[in-house]
């Protein structure tokens, strides 16, 4: 009995948190509008194997003597250069920007968060050598360090992505190693080091998890960021190769016909233009939401 009301006591404090978290999230109408937008899209990029009008098209089919088709009922974005449905190349490609900008942003924040707690919690020639590399890194533009990477790798969806974990895991060591050296003097930290806990666990169970605010709010706004990389580099032809339907590699196919078929082009551009926004939008709102001095009265 005793135990299940101090679980209740303890899980009490948490729900109000997480009231409390929504109520400010919903309280924007801009982060209200970009969290709906981006659940609607997860939700399409799950289901859309299954709801796009043209499957076929995804992939080998095409229809050479519908190609370069305007917008009409029976193609709501046109057709490509070889017939192929736009609406349903864009739909499916949600899908594939989407679940490459989680994987990549995971990633780089797993890499960048434990060598960056390392490094703040260990010091000494650890972090001198940790951060000495983070700062050769930092030293190039992520953009065109990734382009660098992925040229050495050979074009590939799967290369790409590597190539911005490559280039972006050093923003989160610098930013997890800032929070470690301080969380690390606080009390409750030197109190787990004076019982004898060991450095490897205080680093994951005390100093790591009050890391998580900063992190969180940094991977949020950089979604977007990682979705225009992705697109740059298929647009480079450094990234996703033709069949795949991918919003970067449909702009660089496009081009070649935007005076002729502007569609082509619009389309795949107005979906990763909503879908930055949106993350750009939900970004500011975690960031008012977990950072008081940013919150709005």
């Amino acid at each position: 009995m005793f135990k299940n009301l101090l679980s209740r006591k303890s899980i009490e404090p948490k729900i109000v948190e997480y009231k409390l978290s929504f109520y400010l999230l919903n309280r924007n109408i801009l982060t209200r509008c970009a969290l709906i937008t981006l659940g609607l899209l997860t939700i399409l990029a799950i289901i859309s194997p299954w709801v796009i009008p043209y499957p076929t098209h995804i992939t080998t089919g095409n229809d050479p003597a519908n190609s370069l088709l305007p917008p009409s009922g029976s193609n709501w974005f046109g057709t490509d250069e070889l017939g192929r449905d736009i609406f349903s190349r864009v739909i499916y490609g949600t899908r594939i920007s989407l679940s490459a900008a989680v994987v990549t942003v995971f990633f780089a924040v797993m890499i960048g968060s434990i060598l960056g707690a390392f490094a703040g919690v260990r010091g000494g020639w650890l972090d001198e050598v940790i951060m000495r590399v983070t700062d050769i890194f930092l030293s190039f533009p992520p953009l065109l360090l990734s382009i660098t990477i992925a040229a050495i790798m050979g074009p590939s969806l799967n290369n790409a992505k590597i190539a911005i974990v490559l280039a972006w895991w050093p923003w989160y060591t610098r930013l997890v190693r800032g929070q470690a050296i301080s969380i690390k003097e606080k009390q409750f930290s030197k109190a787990a080091e004076a019982i004898g806990t060991s450095q490897l666990k205080r680093m994951f169970k005390h100093i790591m998890p009050n890391c998580i605010s900063p992190v969180i709010i940094q991977a949020s706004m950089d979604m977007g960021a990682v979705i225009l990389s992705l697109a740059g580099l298929s647009f480079l032809g450094l990234g996703a190769q033709a069949p795949t339907p991918e919003w970067g590699l449909l702009i660089n196919t496009s081009r070649n016909y935007f005076m002729t078929a502007p569609w082509y082009t619009v389309f795949p551009g107005i979906a990763i233009f909503i879908t930055v926004l949106c993350f750009n939008l939900l970004g500011d709102g975690i960031r008012e939401v977990m950072d008081p001095k940013t919150r709005k009265n």
